[in-house]
């Protein structure tokens, strides 16, 4: 019978696999964006949230930070690349406004892992020490990464369509939760449970008003508003 060890292992390669699959579940999304010229009503705020999220991840499972996790340093180091590529992608399809906002952004959460990594590795000496700082601040992190589609979800709810809020994405943030929650508890590690179980129940939301607001969707409107700037553009 295999031990804990090894179906902790087992889960977290699955988890990993799940993750890579959440980290490319925004591609459709990118390819409309690059398609219409246009980041439309798309919000970036989940992409520069993960960023950060990722990278925070990343520093936690470092050996000399939280030994025996390396899995979780795999996938947040493909999760921090690609989520830059997305980002860099809406920089170059959206407005000076935007673009500030997503440079100022950017800025802000290169200090705040600066300062982070500087105090964590010169005022702490122990694992243990630096698993908790780490942990708690990964865990406010990622419960910002599983909300920050919550300004999506208000859309949806006020508009009656999930036409910006990608089902894929949705049902990978719940099955990558579920995942990494159950790896978290094969070897108790608090601070991947908490912002996990609470990913699944965002992913899971998400999914339900998916499933609310499909019929009340205007599939069709992305091609209205690219005709409607094609011809605005003519007529210039």
């Amino acid at each position: 019978m295999a031990d804990t060890n090894t179906i902790r292992t087992v889960v977290g390669i699955i988890g990993n696999v799940i993750s890579f699959f959440l980290f490319l579940s925004p591609g459709p999304t990118f390819v409309k964006i690059v398609k219409a010229k246009s980041v439309m009503e798309f919000k970036v705020d989940p992409y520069v949230a993960t960023i950060l999220n990722c990278a925070v991840w990343v520093f936690y499972g470092m050996p000399f930070v939280h030994p025996d996790s390396v899995l979780i340093v795999t996938i947040n180091g493909f999760g921090l690349a690609i989520e830059l590529f997305y980002v860099g992608i809406f920089f170059i399809y959206s407005d000076w406004a935007k673009r500030r906002k997503i440079i100022i952004a950017l800025i802000i959460e290169i200090i705040f892992m600066v300062i982070l990594i500087s105090i964590t590795l010169t005022c702490l000496h122990g694992t243990k020490d630096r698993s908790m700082l780490i942990g708690i601040v990964a865990i406010v992190f990622n419960i910002i990464m599983y909300t920050s589609p919550l300004t999506v979800m208000k859309k949806v709810i006020t508009t009656k369509s999930v036409k910006y809020m990608p089902f894929y994405l949705s049902l990978a943030n719940f099955a990558n939760g579920i995942v990494w929650a159950i790896y978290a508890l094969l070897k108790f590690d608090i601070y991947v449970l908490i912002p996990n179980g609470l990913g699944s129940l965002s992913g899971l939301v998400q999914l339900l008003l998916f499933a609310a607001f499909y019929s009340t969707t205007n599939w069709n409107e992305d091609e209205k508003e690219v005709e409607l700037s094609e011809s605005k553009k003519a007529d210039a």
